[in-house]
């Protein structure tokens, strides 16, 4: 089979690999329809993903068709039309049982697809504990729009889910990227009083406007006196910073009103640095990613319902045989992309 491989840094390439096959009774074998790409790819292409070595297929956003199952798999069977989630995790373990999936205590617990075990930006994917690891599309929902879920509309449920979002309040989201987007759907599930969104590109600041009118808009280099004319309190009642660049963090606790919640979405190349004598007398509560990526059944739902339509997302679509051109335009930001569907031939 074709798979997108990492081969070292700096450099992947489509290459022929066999076709996964069940190693444990727990894993399933998804042929995948349709994948994606996104930043943290690049992240490992470019060598700040340590956990990730060569050789590895990349990918941990697809959707597909359950091929085989192991014998204690439950919840799925040949046939069935399935989200991949980002995460393994057993489900049993203390964080599993507490709903911090992330920090799963199986040796391939957590971010494991894509990164330390082949992804699917292949033709095939194998998902170990696939009764945790999938769920089933309901039928009147399309591939396009369960793509996203079990990764970064995961990340934006559970970042809202996590930041204490109250009706009425100010949300401000750094960042009009794919995940900041998702965040943006996933805030606005709650009811706060506006969505401030911050971000430095032209594009996406238009692409907000026009898909979002509701949501007011700045730049980074006016973000602090937007905030405070559109806050009540002098700042923002949650920040949620998924942009991850050199200012962002600064900018976001920056951004909060005394007493606010903080959330980093973002994935960072680089140290940030905690300012204490600053922020002083602020009382910030700071939250921290990863996602804990569990609530995919009840996003599908609510795409089911119509209350989450990512599908404006999609920018461009190319076959996997095409899907070194789609890394060359996604990377530089080529053609307005925002995301990449990459569909089996």
């Amino acid at each position: 089979m074709k798979a997108m491989t990492y081969v070292e840094q700096g450099k992947f390439a489509l290459l022929d690999k066999e076709k996964p096959v069940l190693q444990d009774p727990k894993d399933a074998i998804v042929r995948v329809t349709m994948s994606s790409i996104c930043t943290s790819d690049l992240h490992i292409k470019h060598g700040s993903v340590p956990r990730a070595v060569p050789g590895i297929t990349v990918g941990h956003e697809m959707v597909g068709v359950v091929e085989q199952t192991g014998s204690e798999v439950r919840s799925v069977r040949p046939g069935d039309r399935v989200t991949v989630n980002v995460e393994t995790f057993c489900g049993s373990c203390f964080f599993c049982r507490h709903g911090y999936v992330n920090n799963c205590t199986d040796p391939n617990g957590g971010w494991a697809l894509g990164c330390r075990i082949d992804g699917g930006q292949a033709e095939y994917v194998r998902v170990p504990y696939a009764d945790q690891g999938l769920n089933r599309i309901p039928d009147g929902v399309t591939d396009q729009q369960a793509l996203f879920v079990g990764d970064i509309l995961a990340t934006g449920f559970w970042a809202a889910r996590i930041s204490e979002i109250q009706p009425g309040d100010t949300v401000l989201i750094i960042g009009a990227g794919p995940t900041g987007i998702c965040t943006l759907l996933c805030a606005a599930l709650r009811q706060p009083g506006r969505i401030l969104v911050c971000e430095k590109d032209a594009a996406r600041r238009r692409f907000v406007q026009e898909h979002y009118p509701q949501v007011l808009v700045c730049t980074p280099e006016t973000c602090e006196s937007f905030v405070r004319e559109h806050s009540d309190h002098g700042g923002a009642d949650v920040v949620l910073e998924a942009a991850g660049g050199a200012d962002t963090f600064t900018l976001a606790w920056r951004c909060a009103r005394p007493n606010a919640v903080v959330t980093i979405v973002a994935l960072y190349e680089e140290a940030q640095t905690l300012p204490l004598p600053q922020m002083y007398g602020k009382n910030l509560t700071f939250k921290t990613g990863g996602v804990d990526g569990c609530d995919c059944g009840e996003i599908l739902s609510l795409i089911e319902q119509g209350r989450i339509d990512t599908t404006p997302l999609i920018t461009h679509r190319f076959p996997l045989s095409e899907i070194e051109e789609a890394y060359r335009i996604f990377e530089n930001r080529l053609d307005g992309v925002i995301k990449i569907a990459v569909t089996a031939e």
